[in-house]
């Protein structure tokens, strides 16, 4: 690992743009991609803190995008009944005028992974500038913020991923339930009568 890190840091910001967009772009078993621009940012602390958080959230972005784009395949297996809940979240959000900008603003200002939430961008076939835009801006400011405490709170990212990659597993394993969870939820009867049900999967039925 010590070895990618090298590599990476020959191209300079460059470098850390195509590994952020490579990270991003994998739906599953990625390292949070604050913990890589903090780890570079402590083996090389001449780099700017302001142009790395740029450079990450845009490589992030860029990952995300592929991310949200390959995921709408997998709609055509959901059934009609999931399909139209997901349209209802689709069209609740786009009828507000900053509705997925906001969303994903607010879930990028924090640390948490974002994997599964542009997959399930993806499930819905959602199609707003807004959540790439949100995204960026929310990234580029939990990065900042994340990169400037590096040297107080990070453990080398390196050790990091060796001791504690079933944490990593645990995470992404926690994500795919919650994106399970979303699609099974009927989102017209709790939109419209305030009432939740699930819908159960097909493999349930078999």
């Amino acid at each position: 690992m010590a070895d990618i890190f090298d590599i990476f840091t020959e191209y300079s910001y460059a470098g850390i743009f195509a590994i952020l967009v490579a990270l991003n772009a994998a739906p599953l078993l990625m390292p949070p991609t604050w913990i890589v621009l903090a780890s570079f940012y402590t083996v090389d602390p001449t780099y700017d803190v302001l142009l790395l958080s740029l450079v990450g959230s845009s490589g992030a972005t860029l990952g995300r995008f592929i991310l949200q784009r390959y995921s709408s395949f997998f709609r055509r297996f959901a059934g009609p009944q999931r399909r139209a809940g997901l349209d209802i979240i689709n069209k609740t959000l786009s009828k507000r005028r900053y509705g997925y900008g906001v969303a994903s603003f607010l879930f990028a200002a924090t640390p948490l992974p974002s994997n599964m939430l542009f997959v399930a961008y993806g499930l819905m076939g959602a199609k707003n500038i807004g959540m790439y835009v949100g995204f960026w801006c929310g990234r580029v400011v939990s990065y900042y913020v994340m990169i400037s405490v590096s040297r107080v709170v990070l453990v080398p990212f390196l050790q990091l991923f060796q001791d504690r990659y079933v944490g990593i597993l645990v995470a992404d394993a926690a994500g795919v339930g919650v994106v399970i969870l979303f699609a099974c939820i009927d989102w017209d009867l709790l939109l419209t009568d305030k009432k939740l049900r699930f819908i159960r999967p097909r493999v349930w039925r078999l």
